[in-house]
């Protein structure tokens, strides 16, 4: 009998230091498997930052384009408010104003207008954008795009034989093959000039040159069209001279536009 409870005893306290045991490593388990969660969420939190601030480098270093665009519009709005514009690699300041009222485009040099000439501009159904822009891209020769259809360099192409692209995408002061059509409200947005002068302005003009559209004759405009231009042979003196200006980057060869 005695032995029967010494077995007995001796049952339960294995028993009991069983449980014990048991209960530890359940414990030890738990706080583990807490401990484990919170590192993951630590984790996650600072992956959350580190994304957060990538993106954040991101977005300030490679802005959306329409912000890109606002941005350069109102740093160009500055600079024509204080009268100022691009230097070009000729260590001129040179700018182009353009009168949609008028039909008329003047490039100036140094605060001075250098050369007018007539455009067209858009219709009433296809009006011209007006703002302050700046020349993104050049083409001599270009590869009309509009939608599917594709005309190349030739009397056919609606770009004529020059292309100055401005900021804003489909839109450009460029040549036309219907000469009749400049000075008339007959684009579909884009600025036409004729053949001669579109092969001259190109010739002075450098990607990164303001432009500045303006729909109504304001002040500026005034005094703008107002100012006798330089004598045209002047300008050719100055080509001959310079020759023309050599534009590294931002060149196209095809140009998706407006034009129709």
């Amino acid at each position: 009998m005695r032995r029967l409870v010494a077995i007995s005893n001796k049952t339960l306290k294995l028993t009991i230091a069983l449980v014990a045991l048991t209960i530890a490593l359940t414990s030890i388990h738990l706080a583990a498997a807490a401990r484990n969660a919170s590192l993951r969420r630590e984790q996650e939190r600072l992956d959350e930052t580190a994304v957060s601030t990538q993106q954040s480098a991101i977005s300030q270093s490679a802005s959306p384009p329409a912000t890109a665009q606002l941005q350069a519009r109102n740093q160009i709005s500055g600079k024509l408010a204080s009268g100022q514009s691009t230097t070009t690699v000729s260590g001129h300041k040179r700018q182009i104003i353009i009168s949609i009222a008028d039909r008329k485009l003047a490039l100036m040099e140094d605060g001075r207008v250098l050369k007018r000439y007539p455009i067209a501009v858009g219709t009433r159904g296809t009006p011209s954008p007006d703002g302050d822009f700046v020349i993104v891209n050049r083409a001599r020769d270009p590869t009309y795009r509009h939608r599917d259809k594709e005309i190349g360099p030739g009397k056919d192409n609606p770009l004529g034989s020059r292309w100055m692209g401005l900021s804003l995408k489909g839109y450009g002061i460029h040549g036309t093959n219907v000469q009749s059509s400049v000075g008339k409200a007959a684009s579909h947005g884009c600025f036409r000039m004729r053949t001669q002068d579109v092969e001259e302005l190109y010739t002075l003009v450098e990607i990164g040159d303001t432009v500045s559209v303006r729909r109504e004759r304001d002040e500026m405009i005034a005094q703008v069209f107002a100012t006798p231009a330089e004598p045209a042979t002047a300008i050719a003196a100055q080509i001959q001279n310079n020759g023309e200006v050599q534009v590294a980057s931002a060149a196209v060869t095809t140009v998706e536009t407006t034009e129709q």
